[in-house]
């Protein structure tokens, strides 16, 4: 569900900065709350594909899934076909439901970078750029430990770099977003600044 709110959020960003003026009238309530449910139907509908996958095969290898939540890949693992089948059902789905976030994110960036290069003012192209700053760091977050997991489970068998992957990825990512998104806020660089100043 991450990946489509991010991109729900990516489009929220470009119409802030490429569509000021009609903002409010664009980003209304009902869209607000379309996008979020289509995000969440979309997110459900990932995870079906996954566990029909695997339930449909009823024969499993003695594994233990070294994870605190059954990533798709981990429960995939578990059935016990063909790994070409498997590998090409992961391939598929991780395609459609990777491959569009990330477009929706990178077409939105691309528009929001086109527009800011065309501001004048260097004062107006930081104010713009800090306005997406936050997104920024949590979409690399988020993807980086993605990635992180999906590499680990599939390039090692260490139980080990699993779980610290799958900490990072459901744990401390979704608990930094709020931390990342409060940086915006001038009371809170304040004391952040006067904490910095007092330990130093």
């Amino acid at each position: 569900m991450n990946d489509m709110l991010l991109t729900v959020m990516a489009y929220d960003q470009y119409v802030a900065i490429c569509h000021p003026l009609p903002y409010s009238i664009i980003m209304n309530p009902r869209l607000c709350v379309f996008l979020v449910l289509m995000s969440l139907l979309f997110s459900l509908l990932e995870s079906q594909i996954h566990n029909l996958i695997a339930l449909y095969f009823t024969y499993f290898k003695d594994m233990e899934i070294s994870n605190f939540f059954c990533q798709p890949s981990q429960v995939l693992s578990l059935v016990c076909f063909d790994t070409f089948m498997k590998n090409t059902a992961m391939y598929i789905v991780g395609a459609i439901y990777g491959f569009l976030p990330v477009l929706g994110i990178f077409s939105s960036y691309y528009k929001i970078v086109s527009s800011i290069l065309r501001i004048p003012s260097s004062g107006g192209k930081y104010k713009a750029f800090s306005t997406c700053g936050s997104h920024l760091s949590v979409v690399c977050l988020f993807y980086g430990t993605a990635i992180g997991v999906y590499l680990a489970s599939a390039v090692s068998h260490s139980p080990r770099k699993t779980t610290v992957f799958s900490v990072m990825y459901n744990v401390v990512t979704p608990m930094l977003n709020p931390f990342i998104y409060s940086l915006r806020n001038k009371d809170i660089k304040t004391f952040l600044k006067k904490l910095w100043s007092r330990s130093t």
